[in-house]
């Protein structure tokens, strides 16, 4: 397939209306008629099935807005054959899995006879979309069909993660495409998590009556348990007291959760306006929904055309503004795949290959499972000192290091090992020479953009804090952790501008703004508590912690995780050690006697034989 220039697609909606009367410069061929038409469907189902999110889509600038429909259009077709009453649960699971595979074949053949996967298959090959990171979100709208039920809103929030951000965070990705990234600070992630969390709760609400008719109760047990009563009047399609309490304490919940906006600083004014908007729209929801009453059992409340019409106008004319001051980068055509049978490029992420062997042949030790550690973190000691000792600039053993750390990540995979964590860059690192820092940097940079790890099963994430950090070097970090999220092999951590103290206090705050919002009973909180405002609260407690260099302290790594971590200490320097290492310490792991405070069982007395 021939992918159509941009004056084709791009603006079918908001081009000026003097180039739309002025005539084509070349007629159009059959695939570029039929590629209109697709965008147009797609279109029309955007604004059908979610008006708000069509209204949104027209802020953004006018090239992207056809990838913006066709995302969209896919979540709602998929949504709608999920949700679809003329079919048993089975049979609706098995239409979503068969529209989830078609498009994985439509990928690699470049186009589709589906109009809506035609539109996406065609955005995701020019504007380099990795649609493997919806592959999560598929595999959730498939199980939903089963019904769901959640018994707190930990539960919760992962369901509204798995099926909801992978979507949103491809519109993030047009829009770094573009040039004009809807860049997050990762010190608001939080807000980002919980606005996700708004919309999806304002979703619920809105639908509530709909869903009801279905059988469909999506707030947690702990919710419900809040308002006694609430379930079973909801269940029985009553409006009550206790109804009426329930649904007041949700729409103050999401109203809380969608109004973040130090969320947006720093970045883009036409992005920050695009979410901005959405805010404002998710409020408005919020304000139909209170006033709904006992209608709320029904039907879906609306906002009026004038709420709408006071928030869309000036954002209308803010974005435009934006916009027409932003250049933007519009990819050039990408070729898909010769045939259905071969790799396509936006599907490039699911050719993962095995590590390569070590040259000797060497190959892992057989640890049993119960001896095997979850979480190996190590402090990579040594780099500087190694250079030193052969007369070089201590710039050149961080170069020498990096080969190392792929040495752990191929003999992490070989092993089986689920989480390995890399003591990269500390905040202490900073005193360092200007030089040596720049060379640590620009290292990771450069091994996220081409590093031999790119094609492994390895999920990619970091900790620490971005300031400080180059402003490109975080884009990267952040653009592997979106690409490599739904990779189910060894989960990689580096710790980038990362300090243990400096993270628990982050925590402690975060604890304690959640508190402050009411989302914990201060004289209630736990270990668990802490552990879920963690910046990765999914992370296992350390069992194995190595720092070579032949110094013997943790150095303000993972103080948190690593409370109960077995100690292992090796005189290598960093450049010197290599995945054989790995499965040394691994073995010397699988021997120790692990207590966790408590004492060993005795053993059994020996009795003197009886003469």
């Amino acid at each position: 397939m021939r992918v159509i220039s941009q004056s084709t697609t791009a603006d079918l909606d908001a081009a000026p209306r003097a180039r739309r009367r002025r005539p084509a410069a070349r007629s159009l061929t059959g695939e570029d008629l039929t590629l209109r038409a697709a965008y147009r469907l797609c279109r029309r189902t955007t604004r059908q099935h979610d008006p708000a999110i069509h209204a949104l889509i027209q802020l953004m600038p006018a090239v992207l807005r056809p990838a913006g429909w066709a995302l969209w259009a896919a979540a709602s077709v998929l949504d709608d054959l999920a949700d679809q009453r003329d079919a048993e649960p089975a049979e609706r699971a098995a239409r979503v899995e068969a529209w989830t595979e078609a498009l994985q074949h439509d990928l690699a053949a470049g186009t589709s006879t589906d109009p809506v996967r035609h539109a996406l298959v065609h955005t995701a090959l020019r504007w380099r979309l990795d649609l493997s990171g919806l592959q999560g979100a598929m595999i959730s709208t498939r199980d939903d069909v089963h019904g769901r039920r959640f018994a707190d809103w930990t539960e919760w929030r992962a369901w509204c993660n798995e099926g909801i951000t992978p979507w949103v965070d491809q519109v993030r990705h047009l829009f770094e495409q573009a040039g004009a990234p809807m860049t997050l600070r990762l010190d608001r992630r939080v807000d980002y998590e919980r606005f996700i969390d708004g919309a999806q709760l304002t979703d619920i609400l809105t639908d509530l009556g709909p869903d009801l008719g279905q059988g469909l109760l999506l707030l947690p047990q702990e919710a419900l348990d809040a308002c006694p009563g609430a379930e079973g009047d909801l269940r029985q399609g009553r409006w009550s007291p206790a109804t009426a309490a329930l649904i007041g304490a949700m729409t103050d919940l999401a109203r809380q959760w969608v109004t973040r906006p130090a969320m947006t600083t720093g970045m883009h004014p036409g992005a920050a306006t695009v979410l901005d908007t959405s805010a404002c729209l998710l409020r408005a929801q919020l304000d139909a929904v209170d006033a709904a009453g006992p209608a709320l059992l029904k039907r879906a409340p609306r906002p009026s055309l004038v709420a709408r019409a006071r928030i869309l106008t000036p954002a209308r004319i803010r974005s435009r503004l934006a916009w027409s001051l932003t250049p933007l980068t519009v990819p050039g055509p990408r070729r898909p795949a010769v045939n259905a049978s071969g790799p396509s490029p936006a599907a490039e992420d699911t050719a993962l290959r095995p590590p390569p062997p070590r040259p000797d042949g060497a190959r892992p030790p057989q640890i049993d499972a119960d001896r095997m550690p979850s979480h190996v973190a190590i402090i990579m000691d040594g780099n500087g000192r190694w250079a030193e000792q052969r007369g070089l600039p201590r710039s050149e053993g961080h170069r020498a290091g990096t080969a190392a750390a792929h040495e752990m990540v191929y003999g992490a995979l070989e092993i089986g090992l689920r989480h390995l964590t890399l003591y990269a860059f500390s905040t202490e690192n900073w005193k360092r020479g200007t030089e040596e820092i720049t060379t640590i940097l620009e290292a990771i940079r450069r091994d996220l953009d081409e590093g031999p790890i790119r094609d492994l099963d390895v999920r990619q994430r970091w900790s620490g804090r971005p300031g400080k950090l180059p402003e490109e070097l975080v884009r990267a970090l952040m653009r592997e952790e979106r690409r490599t999220h739904a990779r189910t092999g060894l989960t990689l951590t580096v710790c980038i501008n990362y300090g243990g103290r400096d993270e628990i206090t982050r925590t402690a705050a975060a604890l304690a703004q959640a508190a402050q919002a009411g989302d914990v009973a201060p004289h209630l909180i736990s270990e668990d508590d802490f552990a879920r405002h963690l910046p990765h609260p999914d992370m296992p407690d350390v069992d194995l912690l190595w720092r070579t260099g032949n110094e013997q302290r943790t150095s303000n790594f993972l103080p948190w995780h690593a409370t109960y971590a077995e100690l292992h200490f090796t005189p290598d320097h960093w450049p010197d050690v290599d995945r054989r290492d790995l499965w040394r310490a691994i073995t010397e792991y699988s021997r120790r006697q692990r207590r966790h405070g408590a004492a060993l069982p005795s053993p059994p007395l020996r009795r003197s034989p009886r003469n």
